[in-house]
């Protein structure tokens, strides 16, 4: 018995995904692609998974989920992501992510799925009426994270506790099974605004879920809506303080001095530093013209790319096949520690 692998034993990997199951908005943007983009130049391997499996753990209508697993993979690329030097894929087209799901099914323990928020939140009051996948989906999370052996994971802070989850199973089964095939993945959460809240509501984060339109920034917004939603922004009469300390209680201005720092690769220290004892009426201006600046070029490259689905399909179909190289030798290795029985290729 060697104890479980820590992640810096395997080679660096990056590994993340993100749900096809609406539109992207800025909040995807500042708390994941961009932060795809800026992993893809430090020299490690980046995989990004548009995680379709996961999304019709609540219905998904097919034609709908079909047009935004294409219209995320276009973001992607519109944002920076290269797919000659990193690999782009839908979950669905590797089925070791499937495989890997049913394996750990058997190792997480009910507990520990019962302890998991999210479930608790997207089930609402009716949990027997929920999906067995949405119950046991952080299994199948964590699948797609080992099933590459990554040793790295940006997340936003909403998913710690998902990547806790999948240190946990990687830990049990190194320990059932006496190997240290699994690393102990390290969760990535860093930069200004990690987490994007409404524009509505600055307790809650930003969702495509949100009833409202006015909550959020798309990516496909125009250059006028964009500038229009920050105009109207909920902040409150108190001008920006010096320090950071002085946004403590408003998460408002907190969420849009984040926005700004984020977008223009500051931090959030630096920017009270020049808008100090300024109002929203001179710092909303600033931020819309900032944010037009940011995504419009990628607003516009995404409806360039998305008049040919046929290259975006094969583009997806060719990361799922470097993905599938990736993960063949790791599953087969898997089935060959668990006792099963497969012929040899």
């Amino acid at each position: 018995m060697t104890g479980a692998a820590p992640a810096s034993q395997h080679q660096p990997r990056i590994f993340s995904g993100i749900q096809p199951s609406g539109g992207l908005t800025l909040g995807n943007y500042l708390g994941a692609l961009k932060r795809f983009v800026e992993k893809q130049d430090e020299g490690i391997e980046t995989i990004y998974c548009l995680v379709d499996m996961h999304a019709i753990t609540v219905w998904q209508d097919p034609l709908r989920l079909r047009h935004a697993t294409r219209e995320m993979a276009a973001g992607f690329i519109a944002a920076g992501i290269n797919p000659e030097r990193s690999i782009l894929f839908n979950q669905s087209q590797v089925s070791a992510h499937a495989e890997l799901a049913w394996i750990f099914n058997c190792v997480a323990r009910m507990g520990w799925m019962n302890r998991m928020t999210q479930f608790k939140d997207k089930a609402g009051k009716d949990k027997e009426a929920a999906s067995l996948g949405l119950y046991a989906y952080p299994a199948l999370m964590a699948a797609d994270i080992l099933v590459y052996h990554a040793t790295h994971v940006p997340v936003g802070e909403d998913q710690r506790q998902h990547l806790e989850l999948t240190r946990d199973i990687a830990t049990k089964f190194n320990h059932d099974y006496e190997t240290d095939f699994f690393p102990i993945t390290e969760p990535v959460i860093e930069g200004a605004a990690a987490r994007v809240m409404s524009l509505r509501d600055g307790t809650k984060k930003m969702s495509k879920s949100d009833p409202s339109d006015q909550s959020r920034i798309n990516m496909t917004d125009s250059a006028d809506t964009i500038a229009q939603k920050i105009r109207k922004a909920k902040t409150d009469a108190e001008p920006l303080p010096e320090l950071l300390d002085g946004l403590k209680d408003r998460a408002e201005a907190r969420n849009l001095v984040n926005i700004y720092a984020a977008l223009d690769n500051r931090s959030p220290q630096e920017v009270l530093t020049e808008f100090a004892g300024q109002g929203f009426g001179a710092f909303k201006p600033k931020l819309a013209d900032l944010a037009v600046a940011s995504l419009s070029p990628i607003s516009k490259r995404m409806q360039e790319l998305m008049q040919d689905v046929a290259e975006i399909d094969r583009i997806l179909g060719r990361g799922a096949e470097r993905a599938d190289e990736i993960a063949t030798p790791i599953m087969e290795r898997c089935f060959d520690i668990v006792g099963m029985v497969r012929a040899r290729r």
